[in-house]
Formats: structure tokens, sequence, C-alpha cells
């Protein structure tokens, strides 16, 4: 039996999609739901060669991939989208209609695990936690203005420049700025402190973490700076099909988070998050190292007792 999604979820979602994935397009998010969910079982399974008190990356990374595999399935099952008319009519067969097929549970992947893979790389240059927490809200901003640009079928998706009529000047340029403006400008806040403010910092914690680092923003920035072309040219622009979507998105999600997370736990193989400045309480070490300092109880009880003894004078006949 092969696979049926398309025939069991069809084309019809409170309205009804004339462009949109075919088979081999599910299928795609199907494998790539499949790398996503083993890439979580082998991250948690190397949490396990960390104590406990190291293992929040591994942690981190394990639950984007995670939240990854469930948005692949869901796309793959053809669920989770609506359809919205297209800005720009194509001639070409394979996006020739009006009602094209937009994925939100994408965005709500995204809204989920770019903050966490955020936190993967500012927690390991040792970005102070305000500046953390103001970029990922940068990154959210850039998120939420994708999908809403996504949802909208005039020309406000994009920005634009206009004419507009003035009895003083005569015809003058009024600009317009777009969704995809107000993505774009959130997305050069995120790079600028990844590939500047957070290479700073992690140079002062040492050549290893400095390297991990660069090697891991670089990585990711190189890469979504490439999700933008993509939207472009799906959600965007209506210019590839959505199974060539598909194919765009899951390439550059699989490089993004799975290889992505490779890459920084490999880096994080030597290095002990106290050097990052997180500190975390380990239960059995704690226990074990707090037990040799705290004595018995019976001993506790048997020393007071004597220093009781000796604190009394003995009476002289």
């Amino acid at each position: 039996m092969g696979n049926e999604a398309l025939d069991i979820n069809g084309m019809t979602n409170t309205v009804t999609t004339n462009n949109h994935i075919t088979r081999r397009g599910s299928d795609w998010y199907f494998a790539v739901c499949a790398v996503m969910a083993v890439s979580s079982l082998v991250f948690m399974g190397l949490s396990f060669t960390k104590t406990r008190s190291q293992r929040i990356f591994h942690y981190i990374t394990a639950a984007i991939t995670m939240v990854a595999a469930i948005a692949y399935f869901s796309m793959g099952s053809n669920l989770g989208w609506t359809a919205i008319q297209v800005e720009f009519e194509r001639s070409d067969p394979k996006v020739a209609g009006n009602m094209r097929q937009i994925f939100y549970v994408r965005y709500i992947d995204w809204f989920i695990t770019t903050p966490l893979l955020l936190a993967d790389l500012l927690l390991t240059c040792g970005l102070p936690t305000p500046t953390i927490l103001y970029v990922i809200l940068a990154n959210e901003v850039m998120v939420v203005t994708g999908l809403v640009g996504a949802l909208v079928k005039s020309s406000y998706k994009w920005g634009k420049s206009r004419k507009a009529a003035s009895h003083v000047t005569g015809d003058n340029v009024n600009a317009m700025p777009g969704f995809f403006t107000f993505g774009t400008v959130a997305f050069l806040f995120v790079a600028y402190s990844v590939v500047i403010e957070g290479r700073a910092y992690a140079r002062i914690l040492g050549n290893d973490i400095l390297k991990t680092y660069t090697l891991c923003g670089v990585w990711t920035i190189f890469l979504w700076f490439l999700y933008p072309v993509a939207w472009g040219l799906s959600e965007g622009g209506n210019v590839i099909a959505s199974d060539s979507e598909a194919v765009f998105y899951g390439i550059l999600d699989l490089l993004a988070k799975p290889g992505f997370g490779a890459l920084l736990l490999w880096g994080h193989r030597n290095i002990e998050v106290e050097r990052l400045g997180i500190h975390i309480r380990d239960p059995e070490t704690s226990f074990s190292h707090n037990a040799e300092k705290t004595p018995h109880p019976e001993s506790y009880i048997a020393n007071v007792n004597h220093q009781a003894t000796d604190a009394v004078e003995p009476a002289h006949a």
C-alpha cells in the first residue's frame, strides 16, 4: 500500500487549492520527517554520554528536530495548510492555479524551533540573557511577518513604491513597506547579533569555543539567507511548484537542524557548560558531594553532647 495521504486528506480545507503538492511532494515531506525523528533519537542518545549538568545543548538540539519531525509529518499528511489567492498568476502548468497551498504549520515549526536554535548558538558564546531575549524577539517578528506575508495576496506582501499626486511638487513617490520588508529588517538584526556580537563574546571564552561558535554561527546565517529566496520563489512570487518548494525548504531545514545539531554537539564534546556561565545542579553529584561534607545525624548529636560536657566546669569540694 502506497502513500494515501492526499487521497484521505484532500485538497479542500475550508477552501480548495488548485496549486498544491503531489504525491511526490508528500513522499519527500515524510522522508524529511523520518530524518528529523532519527536525529532526535541520536541527539538524545548522545546526551547519556554526558552528566546531567552537561546535557542542556543535547536537550535543546533534540527538541528542535523533534518539533520539526511533527511539522513535516503534518505536511506529508497534507494537513496544516490553507489556500491563498496568488498575487502573480503564471502560465507554467505546474503553478498555473490561482489558489496556492500555504503550509502554515511550517511557520509554527519555525516559531518554536528557531528560538531554540538561537538559544543553542547564543548560550555557546555566553551572550547576556537580556540580549538573547531581544534577539529571539526579533527572530519571532521575522517568522510571524513571513507567515502574514504568505497569507496576503496583495502588494502588502512585499512592500513597494507608488506614485502619488502632489499639488505642490507634482508626482512624488511614496514608499509602502510590506511584510517581507519587516521580516528582512528583523533578520538583519538577528544576523548582526549572531555574526558580530556573538563572536566578540565567544572570543573571550577561548579559542575552542570561538571556533565552535563561528562554525555553527556562519553555517546558520548562511542558510538563513537562503530562506527568503525560497519564500520569494514559492509563497511570495509563485514561481516554483509546491513540490519544488517542499524540496527547497526540506534541504534547508535538514542542513539547518540536524546538520547544525551535529556540528554544535561535536564542537561541545570537550566544552563544559560552566565555562559558558551556565550552572546546572545535578542531583546525583550534588548529593554525593554534600554527603561528604554533612556528618551522619548520630555523629552530629554525639559531637554536640561532647561539646556541652566540655563546657561544664567540674565542681570542686
